[in-house]
């Protein structure tokens, strides 16, 4: 009978193209906490717009009621809500700029 021998190798080193040597490198996080701020402060305005929206049913079906056509569900909560939506808007897009640090070495 053979005897079979195995020989551990070291895994050779992979050769990665470009496009592989990109997604390994380390980027900034696409969100800062500022970024986080904003849309948290975005949400409540939202939930702050859907809840002046919100009044309850007539109790007699059969009546009008005039609720419907109150200020508050006509112009302040649609402001709320629109004013959510761009801040959500802003939150995502907002990027901090950095400053270039000139090093001047003497």
């Amino acid at each position: 009978m053979a005897q079979v021998i195995s020989v551990e190798k070291t895994p050779a080193k992979p050769v990665l193209t470009k496009n592989q040597k990109k997604q390994t490198e380390k980027r900034p996080p696409l969100f800062r906490k500022m970024n986080y701020i904003l849309m948290g402060v975005g949400l409540l305005t939202l939930v702050i717009g859907y809840i002046l929206l919100y009044a309850p049913g007539s109790p007699d079906p059969a009546q009008f009621d005039e609720t419907i056509f109150d200020t508050r569900r006509l112009v302040v909560a649609p402001i709320f809500m629109t004013a959510g939506l761009i801040i959500e808007i802003f939150a995502i897009m907002w990027h901090p700029r950095h400053k270039k640090e000139d090093t001047i070495s003497e």
